[in-house]
């Protein structure tokens, strides 16, 4: 048995993140990853010779602040990169970062959305920065627990948001449970445009674009990307690996091809970690980066838990409905640059979602495409984890065809360049990349289960029913895509209390 201060469960970049906050603060760290590779769901990776891609995660940036602190090197942002939104074979939108070039694209739609464009855009970069802050302020253990510390967190973030004008603060409150619909009608009048700023709502989720809630995702998603398009495409791996080597280097050991089967408790506290071949390390503190389900329910176990709390875990809406197929190309594609989807109206979008409701594939999916050198990687929904009538394992062929058949009637060079395909269904993203039922947020963004509310009522500041473990992943307040705020979250509130 090895001694530590803290074990952080999984070189997700959420867990590196903590790790290298407690390193920084002369804490002796051990982070056990279960595959080979650090990164979690923000791996760049090798599928054959000459055909890398990101695996699960497209791209990327943390936090300014995280990037700061921990004096990150990685890659310099890149923000030209246009949104383009497929209409037909023949005509699409094109959503440059340039808000001029913008509004000439979306002119021929509506001239009226081309004179609101940059108005809107000011609105959701205000919008995103608050909600920045928002995932900086640990929540109060709400209904309970409710301390003056965390009192002040919030009274300073209501501060900030009074600050930034009544308007502005009534605008933003009235978004967070809209739909999407709803929002994006009190701007513009054009389908295409809204059904485009649409599909970045529901991206990554089980959720149609009428679902209440779905203006919060949308922005959501606009501060995890900086905008609509993603950044450093094909460079997730280089995120993951610049945390990993600055935890090596403040002194912190990671430890991969190890696969934690157990947290080892004693008298309700957390005193360990047991490994697949029952090797054991101990530490006092014991931060899991893997999703609550699979920390209580798996690592932990019900026997160890109250009764009622085992319950509300058990009732975390996963519900992952994502799949990713990466094709090797000859480079004769026809793809232009950017974040390219499929989402030309509103109600193809709703019904695509449809499908998933009944555990069937959308037979006319929404798709999102970015490329990195030959490699075309696809983000398809709607395509649940839990099949009705069949199983992914005889469904991955044709949901390969599928995507690429959809794809054919935009891009008719696309199958005549394809000489490699790497498909990732929900099943894989369990089994694989550790994410229960696909679900890349480690729980669905929903009203119910956000803010304080995430992942459970009660226990919404990373502390968990056992003494001494806490939770790091996207599953808890601050979490879903990437960021490394409830990593960072986790590393502050642990020091704080002088764990």
């Amino acid at each position: 048995m090895q001694n530590y201060d803290a074990i952080i469960i999984g070189a997700g970049h959420n867990g590196l993140v903590a790790a290298a906050y407690l390193a920084k603060a002369k804490k002796k760290v051990l982070v056990l990853e279960r595959r080979s590779i650090v990164g979690g769901s923000m791996v760049t990776e090798e599928f054959a010779d000459g055909f890398k891609a990101d695996s699960v995660l497209t791209g990327g940036t943390l936090r300014p602040d995280i990037i700061r602190h921990l004096n990150l090197a990685l890659p310099t942002t890149v923000k030209n990169s246009p949104f383009i939104s497929l209409l037909s074979d023949t005509d699409k939108l094109v959503l440059d970062p340039d808000p001029v070039k913008a509004a000439e694209s979306i002119k021929r739609f509506s001239e009226t959305d081309a004179a609101r464009w940059s108005e809107f855009v000011a609105f959701m970069n205000r919008a995103a920065t608050f909600l920045d802050l928002l995932y900086s302020t640990p929540m109060p253990r709400l209904p309970k627990n409710f301390s003056l510390e965390e009192g002040y967190g919030l009274a300073e973030m209501a501060l900030e948001m009074r600050l930034m004008g009544r308007k502005d603060m009534l605008k933003i409150i009235r978004l967070l449970p809209m739909t999407a619909v709803e929002f994006l009608a009190e701007w513009f009048e054009s389908e295409q445009l809204k059904a485009a700023l649409a599909s970045v709502a529901i991206h990554g989720l089980t959720l149609g674009v009428m679902s209440a809630g779905t203006g919060y995702t949308l922005l959501h998603n606009w501060l995890n990307r900086g905008g609509l398009s993603h950044n450093h495409v094909g460079r997730a791996g280089e995120i993951a690996q610049a945390l990993a080597n600055v935890v090596n280097s403040l002194g912190g050991e990671i430890l991969i091809n190890a696969e934690v089967k157990q947290i080892i408790i004693k008298d309700q506290r957390a005193t360990g970690v047991i490994l697949s071949n029952d090797q054991e390390f101990i530490a006092p503190v014991i931060l899991s980066g893997v999703d609550p389900k699979r920390t209580f329910l798996s690592l932990v176990g019900p026997m160890e838990l109250p009764p009622e709390f085992v319950w509300k875990t058990q009732s975390i809406k996963m519900r992952g409905s994502v799949a990713k197929l990466h094709l090797l190309t000859n480079g004769h594609h026809g793809f232009p640059e950017g974040t390219i989807a499929l989402a030309p109206s509103l109600q193809y979008l709703e019904r695509a979602c449809d499908a998933a409701k009944y555990g069937e594939v959308s037979e006319n999916p929404y798709l999102e495409i970015t490329s990195s050198g030959n490699v075309i990687s696809v983000h398809m929904q709607y395509a649940p984890y839990a099949l009705k009538g069949s199983n992914w394992n005889d469904r991955r062929s044709a949901l390969e065809d599928l995507v690429i058949d959809t794809l054919g009637e935009y891009f008719p060079n696309l199958g005549s360049s394809i000489i490699d395909r790497k498909s990732i269904t929900p099943l894989d993203l369990e089994s694989t990349y550790s994410l229960t039922e696909g679900d890349l947020n480690h729980g669905q963004l929903m009203l119910d289960q956000f803010l304080f509310m995430r992942p459970i009522p009660g226990w919404s500041n990373h502390k968990t029913p056992i003494d001494g473990l806490y939770l790091c992943g996207s599953g808890v307040h601050g979490g879903g895509g990437v960021s490394g705020a409830s990593g960072r979250n986790a590393a502050v509130y642990v020091l704080k209390n002088k764990q």
